[in-house]
């Protein structure tokens, strides 16, 4: 299916286009599809059809709107249209759509052009802009689309220019001068077009009408804005009257922006923003935070002896006293920028709300950023050891795992994610100090204050007594960061939200108001003194039948620890609880899957123990194996390509090499996955643009390869050159996995699964062509030379070299020094194996695919996916987890039970794992 907005709203699938039934419809499509893969929410959407004057059923409208899209769509599984939280978000990929389409073709175009090839990101800027048929979606009218299509637009204009710099640059005058000629007529205070049309002009030979269109620019510029043209302009008007613009090396218009690493860096910077806006308003979104608010919080500065004077955080001279410092979530933004450091620590006790806060503080810097104020970037810091790596190289890592598409060096330059830190180019909002191991909290301490000693903006969260152990412990602390605590949430507060969705008349809350208010320092008021319960409470006493008053009995809640331990306990058979579809869906009901809530309870207890083991809350998928007993793991992940590898080697020389194959790599394998870790996932996509000049070289390294196997079997010169293309080809074709095009693209666990999937079966497809091609082609062609024979013929010295060698490099490959080591040896002993060559084609060709078959296999197990999915399975038929895991973390992240933070899991809060993790 493909979406069309660049003119009118088009929905093309195959050769039928399908017509939506009216003017909402389309309007709330075309909300959709300018935020792709994005959550819009219902207020935006309801802005987008009514232009600020919605009825009082525009909820209800919406949601019919949404269910006739999804019939037309052919959508019943709603699969492309979600529902999520409180709005909607359409999933397509990037040729789905022909505006991020055109975005990915310039970005390739650009990187053509930096690479030298001009008439090449000519043409291919070219045929994106082929893909505009007319104004951003003509037609519709709509005042709250009208932005986003002009900015739309502007990259379209944007983009024209770039390519009609390159045009310049090749000497096409000619060809660009009636372009430029509409364009400045179209745009007629858009200096640059002017400025490229004069260049053009002169050195047509036309220097009259360069001089003429000049003065056109600036009458224009003096009757519309009372202005003269920019700098740049008048300097090339000056150099056309000095008839000194023939053929320089550049022409003499505004640069381009992506020519200058500053440039690139801006617009890296720019689009990490807009990514981490998108991410993190989602996530607010499906955290409720806006449902309608979150639990009131407000915050002052600490009594705790952890931080520095005043004066040093204000940078002002004086007394020594305490800062004094207060605020709530509605101007957490603006106290932050009066700091003049800009550096805020936030302490809390579980629950109070630092991730909140952390979350709400970074989109409120990015709603309305003052020019220069670098762009904030929320990471937990649970992976981060002070003692192995400095603070810098950490953030540069972790951008570029988050944000993959810093890591394209044509588009953004080399190293844009440190290059963005060690500029100050962020404000580093890290979360939870104390996930960190104990061990480390004053190592951290220290080296963020080092880190940030010049002055540069940070953010951490942490837990209150686990700050002040550190800092008491090492008299270490951030010495010009204001330090402010999250205080307990006011009786009220609590009582306001809690009883903010109760109906009419409905008291099932009373006893729990009067109890609030008539004693304070009760174990329920205790309890309700972090957002967290008190959020907890209002989720598990929700439905109608349940009674809230329960929790003022102090027989069965005797302390605070019990009624919080209840409310963590209701917390997962209410979220699992299967509710029905609103009445307004006509088409099937859109609620999640339906898991019981005993068996989520026990899946999630699962993780929730085996993070708790390795002392980590980040659930990620590529880590399902070290729930594996490794023994067990070895033999699961090693133990199928040596059978693959015995059936070879029978059938080219009998049961004996059979054995010898099967268990010289079964030896192999068990050894290497049970004492060695494999790589993590690729962060990659498939990209062809660009890509000619580094294929050719791979190219030239796989058929140096293929022509020194050839000669090292004796292979005849035909038989050689075949090898040495296909194994050319096996290793080029890897270049057309890279890096992302964007950094405006944000990783997420399912993005990164799929990714590295693309790159795995790559990579396993090109082994088992080529190497079972190879054992094939050496089976029957050899011609039997023997080098360095021993054991009377049946062994070569030589050979059992050549095979433990490029057995070596395919351990290296798998799993580093562990399986250099083993398969390496293993290919010293099956490499120098003596036996006649094959006596058929047919046997030829069933070792040649079996051989394949065995590399290929050890190369997928080897890999993050092949890993997990072997894991997956295992644990799936123990019970421990379920099959589909990565739809039941996705339902779980959708209920509110996991929060997503990048390309992992983690639960909602630390109290919620710790409680899963205890088996009691």
């Amino acid at each position: 299916m493909d979406f069309r907005v660049l003119g009118a709203l088009e929905i093309q699938t195959g050769s039928d286009r399908l017509t939506l039934p009216g003017a909402r419809h389309r309007r709330v499509l075309a909300c959709l599809l300018l935020s792709p893969n994005s959550v819009v929410p219902l207020p935006k959407l309801i802005e987008a059809t009514w232009d600020g004057e919605p009825p009082a059923t525009a909820t209800k409208q919406i949601q019919n709107c949404v269910s006739v899209l999804r019939e037309r769509l052919a959508d019943p599984g709603q699969q492309l249209i979600v529902t999520d939280g409180s709005g909607y978000r359409i999933t397509v990929d990037n040729q789905q759509v022909d505006w991020l389409r055109f975005t990915d073709a310039v970005a390739a175009a650009r990187q053509s052009a930096e690479g030298g090839a001009l008439a090449e990101g000519v043409e291919e800027i070219r045929s994106a802009l082929k893909l505009w048929r007319g104004p951003v979606l003509d037609g519709l009218d709509s005042a709250a689309l009208a932005g986003r299509a002009a900015r739309l637009e502007e990259q379209r204009l944007n983009a024209l220019e770039l390519c009609i710099d390159w045009q310049l640059k090749l000497g096409q005058y000619r060809e660009v001068v009636d372009e430029l000629a509409e364009i400045v007529e179209e745009h007629p205070l858009r200096e640059r077009p002017y400025a490229q049309l004069m260049l053009a002009l002169d050195r047509s030979g036309r220097q009259a009408d360069a001089l003429t269109v000049f003065q056109q620019l600036r009458r224009q510029l003096a009757e519309e804005l009372g202005v003269d043209p920019g700098a740049e302009v008048r300097r090339l008007h000056e150099r056309i009257l000095r008839g000194e613009t023939e053929e320089p090396s550049q022409p003499e218009v505004p640069p381009s922006p992506p020519e200058q690493p500053s440039s690139q860096l801006d617009r890296a910077a720019d689009e990490l923003a807009a990514a981490i806006v998108r991410q993190w308003t989602a996530e607010a979104e499906i955290r409720s935070l806006h449902r309608p608010e979150p639990v009131p919080l407000t915050w002052t500065s600490t009594e705790r002896p952890v931080a520095a004077a005043a004066p040093a955080v204000l940078g002002l001279p004086g007394d020594q006293s305490r800062l004094t410092f207060s605020g709530d979530l509605t101007d957490v933004v603006a106290k932050f920028r009066q700091v003049p450091a800009r550096q805020l620590v936030v302490l809390g006790e579980p629950g109070a709300g630092k991730s909140v806060l952390a979350i709400l503080l970074t989109l409120g810097l990015l709603a309305d950023p003052p020019p220069g104020e670098p762009v904030p970037v929320l990471l937990p810091l649970s992976s981060w050891n002070p003692r192995e790596e400095h603070l810098h190289g950490w953030l540069a890592r972790r951008l570029v795992e988050e944000y993959p598409g810093l890591a394209n060096t044509g588009a953004y330059g080399k190293g844009a994610a440190l290059r963005l830190v060690l500029e100050g180019r962020i404000i580093p909002v890290l979360d939870g100090l104390d996930e960190l191991a104990p061990g480390l909290h004053t190592a951290a301490i220290d080296a963020l204050d080092q880190a940030v000693s010049g002055g540069r903006p940070l953010v951490v969260t942490c837990r209150s007594t686990e700050y002040e152990f550190a800092v008491r412990q090492s008299g270490t602390f951030l010495s010009r960061a204001a330090v402010v605590e999250i205080e307990p949430v006011e009786t009220e507060d609590a009582i306001d939200f809690l009883t903010a969705r109760q109906r009419f008349g409905e008291t099932r809350w009373e006893p729990v108001v009067r109890q609030l208010r008539k004693s304070p320092e009760s174990p329920l008021a205790q309890a309700l003194r972090t957002p967290l319960m008190v959020d907890l409470a209002r989720t598990a006493y929700a439905h109608p039948s349940t009674d809230p008053g329960e929790l003022c009995d102090t027989n069965r809640f005797p302390d605070r620890a019990a009624i919080e331990g209840h409310l963590l306990d209701e917390y997962l058979p209410v979220v699992y609880t299967s509710r029905p579809a609103p009445p307004a869906r006509l088409d099937r009901p859109t609620r999640p899957r339906d898991y019981p809530a005993d068996q989520a309870q026990r899946w999630l207890s699962f993780f929730a123990r085996q993070l708790e083991r390795d002392q980590s809350r980040d659930l990620a998928w590529w880590q399902l194996d070290r729930a594996v007993p490794r023994l067990v793991l070895g033999l699961c992940l090693g133990l199928p390509p040596a059978l693959l590898f015995a059936l070879t080697g029978w059938i080219a020389a009998g049961p004996v090499i059979g054995a010898i194959y099967g268990l010289s790599f079964a030896v192999a394998g068990c050894v290497t996955h049970t004492v060695g870790s494999r790589p993590g996932p690729l962060r990659v996509e498939a990209r062809f643009r660009g890509t000619a000049g580094r294929f050719l070289r791979r190219f030239a390294v796989g058929v140096l390869i293929g022509v020194c196997l050839g000669l090292a079997w004796s292979l005849s010169a035909g038989v050689i050159a075949l090898l040495a293309v296909v194994f050319g080809l096996a290793i080029g074709v890897h270049v057309w996995l890279d890096t992302p095009l964007e950094a405006s693209r944000v990783s997420s666990p399912a993005s990164v699964l799929r990714n590295d999937r693309a790159a795995t079966l790559s990579f396993t497809l090109s082994f088992i062509v080529s190497l079972g091609l190879f054992y094939g082609m050496a089976f029957a062609f050899t011609k039997e030379t023997r080098f360095l024979g021993v054991f009377h013929d049946h062994y070569d010295l030589a050979l059992a070299f050549a095979g433990g060698l490029a057995s070596a490099l395919l351990g290296r490959f798998l799993v580093r020094s562990p399986g250099s080591l083993a398969y390496g040896l293993a290919g010293v002993l099956i490499g120098g194996q003596v036996f006649s060559r094959a006596s058929s084609t047919a046997q030829a060709i069933a070792a040649g695919v079996g051989f394949g078959l065995a590399v290929g296999l050890s190369v997928w197990i080897a890999r993050a996916w092949g890993a997990y999915t072997f894991s997956r399975l295992w644990l799936a038929s123990r019970k421990r987890i379920p099959l589909d895991l990565m739809g039941f973390l996705d339902d779980a992240h959708r209920r509110g039970v996991l929060r997503q933070v990048g390309e992992v899991y983690q639960f909602r809060h630390a109290r919620l794992q710790e409680r899963l993790a205890d088996p009691s």
